[in-house]
């Protein structure tokens, strides 16, 4: 059983950078997710390499992914906005129900 040390201030503040810096967060994360596997896999350690790694890379993988989304958004207002004049100008040349002249 781990027994209580007095609270140093140099461990204190290390925990605290830990804290700061999200790496308590993410250990927590994936060792929950080490936890809740139904089947346990073989090598704990390989299992926290992958998904700590995930962890980080995710974020970054989101964030271009959101930004994507938001480019293509803008890209599908404009085209939308063209495909309107492009309309309203056809419109200037052919007939309104449709009938074409051959």
């Amino acid at each position: 059983m781990a027994h209580y040390r007095a609270s140093d201030p140099k461990r204190e503040q290390f925990r605290r950078y830990l804290e700061k810096a999200g790496v308590i967060d993410s250990l927590t994360s994936v060792l929950v997710a080490l936890y809740e596997q139904q089947d346990r896999p073989s090598n704990a350690m390989e299992f926290i390499k992958e998904h700590l790694g995930a962890v980080g890379q995710a974020s970054t993988d989101t964030e271009a992914l959101q930004q994507e989304v938001v480019d293509l958004r803008q890209r599908c207002t404009l085209l939308a906005e063209e495909n309107k004049d492009l309309k309203t100008r056809l419109q200037q040349y052919e007939p309104e129900d449709g009938a074409r002249a051959d």
